[in-house]
């Protein structure tokens, strides 16, 4: 094995060390299931030799039964208990991973999900912490028992003839080399098999999604393609990795009746050992067979689980987000001041944002305007450190930014964005959404100031109402205005709006503007618009230009300008008129 391949053993093994004593007491049914091996060629062997005589024997009849159902209840006993604890121990394995897993993507960066894709990260989850527990729990309890039965039949057939048993050990060396041989191809087998199943269910994901968007540009052929390409390269693999594996066994059979063939000639040659104990040889050498079998047979598995726990270590390792500062010990007042603050972001090269400059009052609306790519977003990613600025710094009330714990500066926002995020619960809990506890008042409250109140009333089960996946079963109005009410709820001094009311008709949007209005009073505010309509009232208005700002005052000053920002107005206007 290679060094990675036992750290990773070595984690694994480091991970169930609290089932410990589980492990043991299995280890000990393993030990008695392996020890009833050697008890039936016993009993067949002492049969044959002193039940099957002519003359009368002192031999009891109902020993022999007697002795046969005796091992059968004690292995029955033990395979059960063994199954049983290993099914356990594995099912809460594959808790314990998948929860290292999902705690883990909840605190990564915000970069972390622009190169691992949500199939992929479904996949790591659900299908390959599952290959990793398969293979521990078959892995241990083929290892185990089968290595006791191996060793405890090894002993037996030494102590019938060790001469004959020698000749038993040419397995040993020949199955090494044969695993050895194999094992190098079903790893690199795994590995790309298990990628193309996070691409296949990443191509379902997508097209679940997308449901819409596939009809009307008429994608189904080219999504069947996607899935049928993906889908036949994993069976490609699928069947080599058959292949390998299914190659052990013929040959493991055919070294094993070569190694039987020359054992009962050696027998026969000899002539010296009694029928009971021919037999009890041949039969423990047979029952050897299975084991042996089982063991080469569990390259397979182990290979799977190996390149799966890959996947799933190398998720769980992923860099955390950065995060050493200290709570705020009140209510923050929302002033936010931006010195020489340049981002890029990372992996390129090109600068997102370039010496920005600028100080928001604790109140003041700030709208942020300019072309696609601008770097309004990237700005406001800024606030709540989903990314940490390349140069310079930004400070909250004179605190800079990476002095606050992340937790304690979330608090402080609120959001609401062009792409609105829904959970498929109620709408109550979508509305206090983080809050342990939630305050019935506020999300009656919320669901006024949101003009909401409509829609909950046709609701068939009101506030308690579920919504659906990303909140399917609402309007695209609905769903903005819901996420209105969630910002409201959260009652933060910092509020983030970027095309709050893009998905409004225009009498809804006159409702939730009023809505936003009252809720901007008193705190600060981030507003990214392309309707420039909608900030006009802005207290001031930035406007950003390939990541630099280019521009800032008020909505008549900027007019008065003649510049960039009047340029932009006038295409609106022109376009709208």
């Amino acid at each position: 094995m290679n060094t990675q391949t036992i750290q990773i053993a070595r984690r694994l093994w480091a991970s169930m060390h609290q089932h410990r004593r589980l492990l043991w007491i299995t280890a000990l049914t393993m030990l008695i299931t392996a020890l009833t091996e050697a008890m039936f060629p016993r009993v067949f062997g002492y049969l044959l030799d002193h039940g099957f005589k002519g003359e009368k024997t002192n031999l009891p009849l109902w020993k022999i039964p007697a002795a046969i159902v005796g091992i059968f209840i004690l292995r029955g006993l033990c395979t059960f208990t063994t199954s049983y604890l290993m099914s356990w121990i594995a099912a809460s394995q594959l808790n314990e991973l998948r929860a290292q897993v999902f705690a883990r993507i909840l605190n990564v960066p915000i970069n972390f999900y622009h190169t691992e894709s949500s199939g992929r990260i479904i996949n790591t989850i659900m299908f390959e912490a599952q290959q990793i527990v398969e293979m521990v729990k078959v892995s241990i309890t083929t290892l185990f028992r089968d290595s006791f039965t191996v060793a405890v039949l090894f002993v037996y057939l030494l102590w019938i003839n060790w001469r004959l048993t020698l000749v038993t050990l040419v397995l040993i060396p020949a199955m090494a080399l044969l695993i050895r041989r194999v094992s190098k191809r079903l790893r690199r087998l795994n590995r790309d098999q298990l990628e193309v199943n996070g691409e296949l269910t990443q191509v379902i994901e997508e097209t679940t999604r997308a449901s819409q968007v596939i009809r009307i540009f008429g994608g189904q052929k080219y999504e069947q393609d996607r899935f049928d390409h993906k889908n036949e390269k994993l069976r490609g693999y699928a069947m080599k990795t058959t292949v390998a594996v299914a190659t052990t066994t013929p040959v493991t059979q055919i070294l094993a009746a070569c190694a039987v063939s020359i054992v009962v000639m050696l027998a026969v040659i000899q002539n010296k050992t009694s029928v009971g104990n021919f037999v009890e040889f041949i039969m423990a050498m047979m029952l050897l067979l299975a084991p042996l079998k089982r063991l080469a047979d569990l390259n397979g598995p182990m290979q799977r689980g190996m390149a799966a726990a890959e996947s799933v270590f190398s998720m769980i390792d992923a860099e955390p987000e950065h995060d050493s500062g200290n709570p705020l010990s009140a209510r923050a007042q929302g002033k936010l001041e931006f010195i020489n603050a340049s981002f890029s972001y990372p992996g390129q090269e090109q600068v997102a944002l370039q010496q920005i400059n600028l100080s928001i009052q604790p109140g003041e609306t700030l709208a942020l305007v300019g072309m696609s790519g601008g770097g309004k977003t990237s700005l406001v990613n800024l606030v709540p450190r989903f990314y940490q600025a390349s140069a310079g710094e930004i400070l909250l009330d004179g605190m800079p930014l990476n002095q606050i714990s992340l937790a304690s500066l979330r608090a402080q926002i609120a959001m609401v964005s062009q792409s609105v995020v829904l959970f498929d619960d109620t709408v109550a809990a979508n509305i206090a959404y983080g809050d342990p506890q939630p305050d019935a008042a506020r999300i009656a409250a919320a669901v006024t100031a949101a003009h909401l109140e409509d829609v909950v009333r046709e609701l068939p089960e009101g506030l308690s109402t579920m919504i659906g996946d990303n909140g399917s079963r609402l309007s695209g109005g609905q769903r903005q205005r819901l996420a209105i009410a969630r910002a409201i709820y959260k009652d933060a001094p910092i509020l983030i709006l970027d095309e709050a009311t893009s998905a409004l008709d225009s009498e809804s949007e006159r409702a939730v503007q009023s809505a936003l209005d009252e809720l901007m009073q008193g705190r600060t505010t981030l507003v990214i618009a392309h309707r420039l309509s909608t900030i006009e009232r802005a207290s001031r208005i930035a406007v950003l230009v390939d990541g630099m700002l280019g521009e800032i005052g008020t909505h008549a000053e900027l007019l008065a300008k003649d510049g960039v920002y009047a340029n932009l107005y006038r295409l609106q206007f022109t376009a709208s008129t």
